[in-house]
């Protein structure tokens, strides 16, 4: 200060001119303050502003590391700035689990530009953050909130080496920390001892360690070497020779800390014999320098010599790795440390013939890391894409963990050059066993398996044989891939001969002819097998295909036919997506939370309408890389939503979607289809009388806990007394929609869910004839369980007649009938009269010879006989002619009897 002018620092100390850096976090440094807060914003809640008291920004050493629970924590920086300046800092940021914002507040308390205070996770080791400070008062902010509802406990966010420019001129150097060293004058920083070495605070250059010790990188004092073990040792194939034979050597795991020639101490293994190689992989062949290359498209092999694909069949490119004598070329491995996560230049893989298992760390919390690229897929020419279920190829590995202690084995999947999602996480001794998972974007994908033996912090190797195995790994459809078979393809003619072509949508590839056949009514193509008539799969009841035949899908209508009528729906009122969110929860912390799900019953011709995002990434990426968040399409979809009053933040957050449906399997009014089941006692029971009409879908993801992936019911319920769209509701002893996690079930009450109404669903009353006027009235059946259909009749009236006029018609009637039935009795009796008069005549005169016929006596008419007596055919038939002729005796053979009188006076004789 005593001339004014900057000079150099000393050799061993260093300074940042107008600036300051904090590098040493074996406590937080003077000036730093770290807050913890519950988000929940209620002040009432006192338990869980305890439960945060402990969750703070923790040092350790190298850096200080974030909490990983769901309370707030604060890490703070005041800085008086007497000119413009910058903060720098790297941080390690792994988890999306996690959100991570650095801000600065100045005077005013404003905080600067809010784009840039949203933090992006970091993709490979320590990234580096800058911000430009004004001048005056800034005080900096790095907060963390995690959102783990799940028992997944989330990884810490770390921090180190924060440099500020801006501030007071120095009037002094700084000391170079333990660890590190300047060699030269006027350093801005120093620089780290090597491994093997250590130097003191302030030191020049660092010194080597004696020969029974080590040290790592940057350390400041050297540790005693231990004896040699069998753990410090691995196996590995040498790659094969001119001869096609290879060995196993045996190769010291770096860094070598232990002594060979120490006391007890083993020696490593001599190498073995000489072997065979193991084949190529399918879809190589070897050369003749038993090396293994590809063969070129259109050939396939099994590993050995390359063969043309038979005419009328493609080959089916794609990566099947099932021998490991090397690795492959578009496979990598390294070592992520677990202790200050760096990735170290140490091979985390090593290959053994038919598998592939994980090499020796220098700890056992490192992440042992191997990463499979593939530039791209395409579907076989003869095979449309499955626009409908987006699956572009799928990648399948068999694999094994053999552990002692909490070990884990993640796979993780990332897209053009992002960051790595988890997708499934293993932990513990896992039995060889396959997992597939189903590619959906045609992209440059990268497949990550890491593994970690502890996630305890500490250094040696304890655990060294827990190791994870990788048996196989088989990717279809990749773009520039080999082929190990000949698939069939469709057939057409061409100038040069047949050639491979595209069937349309929805037809079959007849594997005898090469012909393309359309799928049967009602049927969908498998679309990445579609070999005779078997591909096309039927669709379960109550769903139609589509026109392309690639899915099964409800136009929101439905019959259910019963032996006394046909029941009709229409679900249109429902086919609007809806959204229900479950109780909420809380975590241990007090962290308040629900379970969110969207739901759309039919979609749209059977496309999915539900949509899930994940906006946790939305929060901190800018808008014209937002279309990188993670959002779901489906049937029905879940997401975990932290309410904004709880976050404090613009808007809620909404992560973790998961789709519960996927495909629709059937409607019915059955509790089982498919192996899904609906349990009727899950929900109160129906009192309509009618019965539940269920939709039935299932999820393609399949997961560890969901190993046939999971499946959802919607039981649509007639309630006449809730308008549409009615109400959602959840099983009332699983508060969240499930009881398994795989198996979800909601109970959707609507009059819109009642069968359309018919005549059966009406009453029809007559009233009584008023005036000459009868009206007919309809009345719907109460309770009415019917909505939409037929509308109810008008009233209507019809003319009519009324007692009075028929009482009178019938007493005039009466009395006709009476006065006919009078004058007839009394000509039956005046007839009756005269028969008997004649019959006893006849008999008086009749003889005692009974056996003689009389001779004729007289046919002239006797005094007192009336001639028109008998001459009943001879005049013309009056009603009452007719009566009588019709009383006249008849003989058997149908002639008239007449009676006729004998000369001799006997009785008549009928003749």
């Amino acid at each position: 200060m005593k001339d004014q002018s900057c000079k150099p620092c000393a050799e061993g100390r260093y300074s940042l001119g107008t600036g300051i850096r904090f590098d040493e976090w074996d406590e937080l440094p003077h000036g730093f303050a770290s807050l913890s807060a519950n988000m929940e914003m209620d002040d009432s809640t006192t338990e869980s502003t305890e439960n945060c008291t402990l969750s703070k920004w923790v040092p350790r050493g190298d850096y200080i590391a974030s909490n990983t629970d769901e309370c707030t924590a604060t890490l703070m920086y005041a800085v008086n700035l007497k000119q413009s300046g910058t903060v720098n800092f790297e941080y390690y940021y792994p988890d999306s689990s996690i959100i991570f914002e650095f801000f600065v507040q100045n005077d005013q308390c404003q905080p600067n530009v809010d784009d840039s205070r949203w933090m992006k996770t970091t993709e490979k080791g320590w990234e580096f953050h800058s911000v430009e400070l004004n001048r005056g008062n800034n005080v900096l902010f790095w907060r963390t909130t995690a959102f783990s509802v799940w028992s997944k406990v989330s990884k810490p966010v770390l921090v180190r080496n924060i440099a500020i420019t801006g501030v007071a001129y120095t009037s002094e150097c700084f000391p170079c920390k333990p660890g590190t060293y300047a060699a030269k004058q006027g350093s801005s920083f120093c620089k780290l001892c090597p491994a093997n070495s250590y130097s003191s605070k302030g030191e020049t250059s660092c010194h080597p360690c004696d020969p029974d010790k080590y040290s790592e990188k940057g350390s400041s004092t050297c540790k005693v070497r231990p004896p040699c073990t069998d753990k410090d040792y691995f196996s590995t194939h040498t790659a094969c020779d001119a001869n096609g034979e290879t060995q196993i050597m045996y190769k010291w795991a770096m860094p070598k800390i232990c002594g060979e020639d120490l006391e007890g101490s083993v020696q490593l293994p001599a190498s073995s014999m000489k072997t065979r190689c193991p084949p190529c992989n399918p879809g190589f062949f070897k050369t003749n320098n038993s090396t293994c290359e590809p063969c070129p498209y259109g050939w396939y092999s099994n590993g050995s010599d390359c063969t043309h694909c038979p005419a009328g069949t493609e080959p089916a490119v794609g990566f099947e790795y099932k021998w490991w004598n090397t690795l492959p070329t578009n496979m990598e491995t390294t070592v992520l440390s677990g202790i200050n996560f760096e990735y170290k230049g140490l091979t985390g893989w090593e290959v053994a013939s038919d598998h592939i298992y994980t090499a020796v760390g220098a700890s056992d919390n490192d992440f042992m890391i191997l990463t499979l690229v593939v530039p791209g897929f395409r579907p076989p020419q003869s095979v449309m894409a499955d626009t409908e279920n987006k699956e572009v190829a799928r990648i399948t590995f068999v694999f094994e963990t053999i552990c002692s202690v909490n070990c884990e084995l993640y796979f993780m999947v990332g897209m053009n050059s992002r960051t790595n999602t988890p997708v499934e996480t293993w932990k513990g001794s896992k039995g060889k066993q396959s997992y597939t998972y189903i590619i959906e974007e045609n992209a440059t994908m990268s497949f990550t398996w890491a593994f970690q033996r502890t996630t305890l912090h500490e250094t040696g190797r304890k655990y060294t044989n827990d190791v994870a195995k990788i048996y196989s790994i088989n990717v279809t459809n990749v773009m520039d891939g080999v082929a190990s078979y000949c698939r069939p393809c469709a057939l057409e003619a061409s100038d040069v001969g047949s050639s491979c072509t595209s069937c349309p949508a929805g037809y079959y590839i007849d594997r005898d002819s090469g012909t393309c056949h359309s799928c049967p009514p009602n049927t969908i193509l498998k679309a990445h097998q579609p070999y005779g008539v078997q591909a096309c799969v039927p669709c379960g009841p109550g769903t139609t295909s589509n026109k392309i035949h690639s899915l099964c899908y409800n136009n929101c209508t439905f019959s259910r036919i019963t032996p006394s009528r046909t029941f009709n729906y229409n679900f249109s009122a429902l086919a609007s997506t809806v959204s229900l969110a479950g109780g909420p929860s809380f975590t241990s912390k007090g962290l308040k939370y629900f379970h969110h799900f969207t739901l759309s019953l039919c979609g749209n011709q059977g496309k999915k309408m539900s949509l899930c995002t994940n906006n946790v990434t939305d929060l901190r990426i800018s808008e014209g890389e937002s279309g990188f968040s993670k959002s779901i399409m489906a049937y029905v979809c879940q997401v975990v939503i932290i309410p904004s009053e709880v976050t404090g933040y613009k808007a809620g957050v909404s992560s973790q979607p998961v789709s519960l449906a996927d495909r629709l399997v059937g409607v019915s009014t059955d509790m089982t289809l498919d192996g899904i089941t609906s349990p009727a006692e899950l929900f109160h029971p129906e009192t309509s009388g009618i019965p539940d009409v269920i939709f039935f879908f299932r999820s393609n993801d399949v997961t560890q806990s969901c190993s046939s992936g999971r499946s959802t019911t919607i039981r649509v319920r007639c309630n006449p007394l809730k308008a549409a769209p009615g109400s959602l509701s959840l099983p009332s002893t699983c508060s969240d929609g499930t009881c398994d996690g795989c198996n979800f079930h909601f109970l959707w009450e609507s009059v819109s869910a009642c069968p359309l109404c018919s005549a059966a669903d009406y009453h029809t009353f007559l009233s009584s004839c008023v005036a000459g006027i009868q009206k007919t009235t309809y009345v719907w059946r109460e309770p009415k369980i019917c909505s939409g259909g037929i509308s109810l009749p008008e009233q209507r009236v019809t003319i009519c007649k009324t007692i009075d006029f028929w009482l009178k018609m019938g007493i005039s009637a009466g009395t006709c009938t009476a006065i006919l039935l009078t004058v007839l009795t009394c000509y039956f009796w005046k007839k009756n009269q005269k028969l008997e008069y004649k019959y006893s005549k006849l008999v008086m005169n009749a003889t005692l010879k009974d056996c003689d016929l009389p001779a004729a006596d007289s046919c002239a008419i006797m005094e007192g006989e009336d001639a028109e007596d008998d001459l009943i055919f001879t005049s013309k038939k009056t009603l009452f002619g007719k009566i009588k002729s019709f009383t006249s005796k008849r003989t058997p053979d149908g002639f008239d009897s007449v009676p006729l009188k004998t000369s001799s006076g006997g009785p008549d004789m009928d003749l």
